[in-house]
C-alpha cells in the first residue's frame, strides 16, 4: 500500500511545505519514503511502501520520451506486469526499473488515456504530461485503490489516496453537511454516487 496526493492551478504551487504536509498525512500508507515533484502548475506527492525494486522504484517517477516528460504517482498492483512490459519492449520502449509503476507510466505514453484498458489489477494513479501541462487520473473499475478529489474556489483541483491529505491543504475547509451525516450513519464507509465532499 502506498499513498499519493497533489493539486493543480494553485497560486502557491511553488510552496513545497504544502505538498510535504499533505504527504506527511499518508505516512501509514507508505512509511519507507516520502517525495514530491513540483512543476509550473502541478504539485505531486508520494508516500511509498517499498516492495518491488526498492532502489529504483521511488515516486513521483518521471520518464522522458520524445520531446516530452511524464510524471506519475501510483498506488496499486498490476497482475499482468510482465506481459504488458514485454509488449511495450516489443514496441521499442526500454525500462530502467523492475516495478509496475514504470509499466503503468509507459503504457500511458504508448496508449494515452486508453492505457487503462490494458491494465489488469488494482490501482489508482495520476500522470502529469509536461508538454500539455495536463493530468490524467484513473483508478481500477471497482475502486479498490482509493482516489478522492475536490475543487476549491473553482480553480484548484486537489486529489489524494485519502481525504485527510486533501484536508491538509490550507485552502480546503472541511464541511460536514446533513447529507454527509446521513451517509456516515446510514451507509458507513461506502459513498453514495455524488461528490465525495465539499
Amino acid at each position: 500500500m502506498c499513498g499519493f496526493c497533489g493539486y493543480i492551478n494553485d497560486t502557491d504551487i511553488q510552496n513545497e511545505k504544502i505538498i510535504k504536509d499533505m504527504v506527511n498525512t499518508l505516512v501509514k500508507r507508505g512509511p519507507d519514503a516520502r517525495n514530491h515533484y513540483i512543476d509550473k502548475n502541478v504539485a505531486l506527492g508520494h508516500a511509498r511502501l517499498s516492495i518491488i525494486d526498492i532502489q529504483k522504484g521511488n515516486q513521483p517517477m518521471s520518464k522522458e520520451y520524445g520531446n516530452n516528460k511524464y510524471t506519475i504517482v501510483y498506488n496499486g498492483e498490476l497482475y499482468n506486469t510482465s506481459e504488458l512490459r514485454k509488449d511495450l519492449e516489443n514496441k521499442g520502449y526500454s525500462f530502467s526499473s523492475n516495478c509496475d509503476t514504470e509499466v503503468v507510466l509507459t503504457s500511458y505514453i504508448e496508449y494515452s488515456t486508453e492505457c487503462v484498458n490494458y491494465l489488469n489489477g488494482i490501482f489508482s494513479f495520476v500522470i502529469y504530461d509536461t508538454l500539455s501541462q495536463t493530468i490524467f487520473l484513473a483508478r481500477d473499475r471497482l475502486g479498490i485503490k482509493p482516489l478522492f478529489y475536490t475543487i476549491v474556489d473553482s480553480s484548484i483541483f486537489l486529489f489524494a489516496s485519502e481525504i485527510k491529505a486533501i484536508l491538509k491543504h490550507p485552502r480546503v475547509t472541511p464541511i460536514l453537511d446533513k447529507t454527509g451525516i446521513l451517509e456516515m450513519f446510514g451507509v458507513g464507509p461506502a459513498h453514495s454516487p455524488r461528490k465525495y465532499f465539499l
